[in-house]
């Protein structure tokens, strides 16, 4: 159902539903309508753009190019997608989140100008962050690609430099079903010529060959940088450069090193156009933020928010729990949406997990709290055994670091007393968490896990409480 254009006085989520009815589908790819749009806007960022595509990892490494980059003197645009909250955080000028009244200035622009081409909503709100970077005249773009790489509507930039941070399986109805096939599509970030940085520890073949083939300067980790690391510090060594003495990044996970790695390697082969002192990548490291991503919360019980969504994700998730402090028992509380390997992620999980309070999401890709429930009962009945294998261990383990390249999986409380955990549904994620809460001890661990859409609304409620 369409809706009327808004008016004058229309506020931003009136734009946002506009936007949302106001292409068939919502999602589909490819350039050439975007690229129309932007060509008749005139659109151009005469800065450094990097462009950030991966499975996972895409937006930890998005947020230390924009500290250290902000910290080092740049004027910096970043964005990202989706969004926890608000709408806002995915366009950010100088480190501050675009306002209402410049989100649809841009909005209302891109509207007067597009003529009978019709944009998806990402399309579209892509090219409402592009033209504020424009107007703003940042000195660097930092752009996460939002699906794939090839015919996201990102990729209408040319990257002065591009990142792969990972490939694994999601998204497999869109990008194919192998990794191999996923690879590809996302290799299309990668420009002739110009740099191009692999952080994962095993790519696809047809990733190297794409890079090959079109004569791109491909960085690959463990080739051409890496990390070295001890107790109290680590180390990057790229092909000419090494930052050594570097503090932790205060993001969490037993990826961040390898996330940092490819923001650092980014840098140094964008060092005749950038110039970044070892402070600013220290101030930057210690400064990056990103909500929802092993996020630990203050306070007991324990509560850890993470968006991870496919199975490569979740197994990273397993790995950090692993690492930290014993709790007695882990509650779950996880919402997905039906077109994700729900019965992947939920695998990984399964052994370290007590009791799961299955929360219905809604929209049209959204999972049913039942559904999800039936799920969760076949991946627990399945036993203890994680059918997946470890994630590869990529470069030193760092001992008390927070940074552990391999662990054996924890069973659960549950699993330990061979007795099945308890599994409940809901309406949404926030009774879900709320009846978490009540049941957790204070030497528990609450785990909010599955899609942004479930993180989202539990952060927004814990935001609410504190106010």
């Amino acid at each position: 159902m369409s809706l009327p254009k808004p008016g004058s006085d229309a506020t931003l989520t009136d734009w946002l539903a506009y936007l949302e009815a106001l292409h068939p589908v919502a999602i589909e790819l490819g350039l050439d309508r975007v690229r129309a749009v932007a060509s008749k806007m005139g659109l151009r960022l005469d800065g450094v753009n990097i462009i950030v595509g991966g499975t996972n990892g895409k937006g930890s490494t998005c947020a230390m190019l924009e500290a250290i980059l902000l910290a080092a003197g740049y004027k910096v645009g970043m964005y990202t997608s989706p969004h926890l909250i608000d709408f806002n955080e995915r366009i950010r000028v100088n480190g501050e989140l675009a306002t209402d009244a410049q989100i649809i200035e841009q909005l209302a622009a891109i509207e007067a100008g597009r003529g009978p081409v019709s944009l998806t909503y990402f399309e579209y709100t892509t090219l409402a962050a592009l033209l504020m970077f424009q107007k703003h005249t940042v000195d660097v773009a930092v752009l996460e690609v939002g699906l794939g790489g090839r015919l996201d509507a990102v990729n209408i930039i040319d990257a002065d430099c591009a990142i792969v941070t990972s490939v694994d399986m999601d998204h497999m109805q869109l990008l194919g079903d192998t990794r191999e096939q996923i690879g590809w599509e996302k290799a299309h970030i990668f420009r002739p010529g110009r740099p191009a940085i692999c952080a994962d520890p095993v790519p696809p073949q047809s990733l190297v060959d794409h890079a090959r083939d079109i004569e791109a300067d491909l960085w690959r980790f463990g080739k051409d940088f890496n990390y070295s690391g001890d107790r109290l510090q680590w180390a990057y060594g790229g092909r000419s450069r090494r930052r050594a003495g570097l503090g932790y990044p205060s993001l969490r996970g037993a990826n961040q090193l390898l996330n940092a790695s490819a923001a650092l390697a980014a840098l140094e082969a964008l060092e005749d156009r950038l110039v970044v002192p070892q402070q600013a990548v220290r101030l930057g490291l210690s400064q990056a933020a990103l909500p929802g991503r092993l996020q630990i919360l203050p306070g007991l019980p324990t509560i850890v928010l993470d968006v991870a969504h496919n199975p490569h994700a979740a197994a990273a998730l397993g790995q950090n729990l692993d690492a930290m402090a014993h709790s007695n028992a882990t509650h779950a509380v996880v919402g997905m949406l039906g077109d994700k390997d729900v019965a992947g992620v939920v695998s990984r999980l399964a052994t370290r997990v007590d009791h799961w309070y299955c929360a219905s999401l809604g929209g049209p890709r959204g999972l049913s709290g039942e559904k999800l429930a039936d799920i969760v009962r076949q991946a627990t009945a399945a036993g203890a055994a994680e059918p997946a294998p470890e994630l590869p261990a990529v470069g030193p383990v760092v001992a008390g670091a927070k940074v552990r390249a391999r662990v054996l999986a924890r069973p659960s409380a549950a699993a330990q007393r061979k007795e099945p955990g308890s599994i409940s549904t809901f309406e949404n994620p926030v009774q879900a968490f709320t009846e978490a809460r009540k049941r957790a001890t204070d030497n528990d661990r609450i785990l909010v896990f599955g899609s942004f859409a479930t993180v989202g609304p539990v952060l927004q409620e814990l935001s609410h409480k504190a106010d």
